[in-house]
């Protein structure tokens, strides 16, 4: 082979193994960095895991950071441990495999960042996470599902647009939170939101702007009440299928809720007062309706007429008044039959019917049937107005008056007559007509209370008023029904400093057949009755209330100056008798130690004498021969000449049977040797004077 053949074989030859070489270097950096092995891709399950197939169980095992993975792991559980951020392998990133990851109950301190891009559902609740930064959201552009219950985030913490590069995130959950407001930026694809038990108290209009596909939306245990919540915030989620307001401030349910595919409402554990006519309009689709925990007392007839899909009615813990009132809902209850299971429609009153359930309430409710057919009509609550045989349908309530409603209709009764704005209504607080008086009162810059009183029954009216401005085109009538026994209803949340026209007209029951009556109908020949009224001007009112403040502050204080000084005379009588108990208590004490030491001095002569024998005291000198001691002069008596001496008395000590020391040589007993006149008798001095 000629040598230029050679050459090329061998060029080529190098050329495929440099080849091979860098497609060998190449799949060794591809499965490194898929991987995330640095070259291991033996690793098997952990060994303080439990791994089954493609699930590794890392859970309750005291764990602080994560240990390596295999490659195969598609699901992760490292829930109750002690992981916190720096716990999160960079290697974790590139299991690209894993889809699922349980990282609860854990210490993580910030969102993760090492996470695979492959996931699609997360779990993060019951950790201390306070910012939700749109870097980290970012790298998880398949996350689906994402729980952040229990943890510390706030709305100023949630960055703008953090969710913008997550489109397929369907499932928020942000529950026990810090939030005060409904986040912004949430993605369009989102079907559930849970945001319950936070600090929400307003929604605007623009809160739920996007979200057409949300269908479960959870709001509970906030601080919403109607008057921060916008008119259409529900309007747009057309497609919303649950809706709970559970443990909020409501007082009726929201306004223009959706209907077209709602199926469970859970409104219990409110304030509601008022279920205004025509809230579950459309609701065709509803099935479960929860009005637990609240203050109701009747429903107004026809609430019902378009649930009919309704199987399941909660109504625990309301006051409910079984009168006449709820004779239509008897009637429906008893047409459904079994198709609707009914919880809590017991009666509180009237008396006769206490503890009873609505549905039992038959024989009562066909004695409202008499009353109407013979014309007595249905008596409610105020001074004896006549009621059918056992006054089953009088009404009484100790209710303080209901507050002003926060719905706004059009008048759609043409037998219903309007305030005209274009008339010139004098400013007066009363208005009288054929069968009622109407009275209205300022009571402060938004609210005014409203009293009338009537000439013969009725079974409610209807209140609306009418805020005057500028304009003479005709405004919104806002208007509201009211039970028939009711005599006062205040009007809030007005304008302050504007003129109102309230007006009341009776609605009358017509009697006739069972099927045929017609509740609620307006009487055409009933005029309703006005007046007119102005709000006062904020400032006035805080100017008086000032005023009344002040007021009040100087009636008090000589009550404040009376109590004082009764108090401070009490005190002090008080110190000086424990004083006095002191200083008697002292006297006393001293006077009985003058009279111990007094005593001691008189009696200490024969005292030394008695003890000196049988009490021992250090403090004596003693000589050990028998019957002596020698015990130091005392400093007043005089000294010798020679001052170095030292002075003792020799007393004679008695022997503790009472015999002389001192015995005769004749051994015969001496009563007088037990005294001194014995030691005397026997020469033996009684004080000798010794010096050394």
């Amino acid at each position: 082979m000629a040598p230029e053949g050679i050459g090329e074989l061998r060029d080529l030859f190098f050329l495929l193994v440099l080849c091979l070489t860098l497609l060998a270097e190449l799949l060794e950096m591809a499965t490194a960095s898929s991987h995330g092995l640095d070259g291991q891709g033996g690793i098997e399950c952990p060994s303080v895991c439990r791994c089954d197939e493609d699930f590794i169980y890392c859970n309750d095992r005291g764990l602080s950071a994560i240990p390596p993975l295999p490659p195969s792991a598609t699901v992760l559980y490292f829930q109750n441990n002690q992981i916190d951020n720096p716990g999160l392998p960079k290697s974790l990133e590139y299991h690209i495999k894993v889809s699922v990851i349980y990282l609860y109950d854990n210490e993580l301190d910030d969102f993760p960042m090492q996470l695979p891009p492959s996931l699609r559902e997360l779990h993060l609740q019951d950790n201390n996470i306070r910012v939700l930064p749109r870097a980290a959201l970012a790298r998880l552009p398949l996350l689906q599902k994402l729980h952040l219950d229990d943890n510390s985030v706030s709305t100023v913490s949630i960055e703008d647009q953090a969710f913008a590069d997550n489109p397929r995130l369907r499932l928020l959950f942000l529950s026990r939170n810090h939030l005060s407001s409904i986040p912004s930026g949430l993605p369009s694809a989102l079907e559930e939101l849970r945001l319950d038990d936070n600090r929400i108290s307003t929604i605007p209009t623009h809160a739920f702007r996007g979200l057409s596909s949300l269908r479960r939306l959870v709001l509970d245990g906030n601080l919403l009440a109607n008057q921060r919540i916008a008119d259409d915030t529900f309007s747009r989620l057309s497609n919303l299928t649950e809706l709970s307001l559970v443990r909020n401030s409501l007082q009726t349910p929201p306004l223009n809720l959706p209907s077209a595919h709602l199926q469970r409402l859970s409104l219990q554990d409110n304030a509601i007062i008022h279920m205004p006519r025509g809230s579950l309009d459309s609701m065709r689709r509803l099935q479960r309706l929860d009005l637990s925990g609240n203050n109701l007392t009747t429903l107004p007839r026809g609430l019902f007429r378009d649930l009919e899909s309704l199987g399941q009615l909660l109504v625990r813990g309301n006051p409910w008044h079984c009168g006449c009132n709820l004779r239509w809902l008897h009637d429906w209850l008893e047409a459904k039959g079994n198709t609707i299971t009914v919880r809590g429609f017991i009666c509180q009153t009237p008396e006769k019917v206490r503890d009873m359930a609505l549905r039992d309430l038959t024989n009562q409710m066909d004695e409202c049937e008499l009353a109407a057919a013979g014309g007595g009509g249905v008596g409610t609550g105020n001074g004896g107005n006549r009621v059918s045989g056992a006054s089953f349908g009088a009404i009484s309530t100790t209710h303080p008056p209901p507050q002003g409603s926060l719905f706004t209709l059009r008048s759609k009764r043409p037998g219903l007559g309007l305030p005209e704005t274009g008339l010139d209504y004098t400013l007066s607080s009363s208005g009288v007509g054929k069968n009622l008086a109407l009275n209205v009162k300022p009571l402060s810059h938004d609210s005014i209370r409203v009293t009338w009183s009537v000439a013969q029954t009725t079974s409610s009216f209807r209140l609306s008023w009418l805020r005057l401005g500028t304009s003479s085109t005709m405004g919104s009538i806002t208007e509201t029904l009211v039970r028939g026994d009711q005599r006062e209803y205040l009007l809030t949340s007005l304008q302050p400093a504007s003129s109102y026209i309230i007006c009341m007209v009776p609605l009358v029951s017509y009697s006739g057949s069972r099927s045929s009556l017609s509740w609620g109908d307006t009487d055409s020949n009933e005029v309703p009755v006005c007046a007119r009224t102005e709000t006062t001007d904020p400032k006035h009112s805080n100017d008086d209330q000032a005023e009344d403040h002040s007021l009040v502050q100087m009636t008090s204080i000589p009550l404040v100056g009376i109590v004082g000084g009764a108090i401070a005379i009490v005190s002090l009588a008080l110190i000086f008798a424990i004083f006095c108990w002191y200083r008697h208590r002292a006297g006393r004490l001293n006077s009985r130690d003058h009279y111990s030491q007094s005593t001691s001095r008189k009696s200490k002569h024969f005292d030394d004498y008695i003890e000196s024998g049988t009490k021992k005291d250090n403090t004596i000198l003693e000589i050990r021969g028998p019957g002596f001691q020698m015990t130091p002069i005392a400093a007043r008596q005089p000294l010798q000449p020679k001052p170095v001496q030292e002075d003792y008395i020799i007393h004679t000590i008695f022997p503790s049977n009472g015999t002389g020391l001192y015995k005769p040589p004749d051994n015969t007993s001496n009563s007088g040797y037990g005294i001194n006149r014995g030691y005397r008798e026997g020469g033996i001095p009684d004080i000798d004077y010794s010096y050394t």
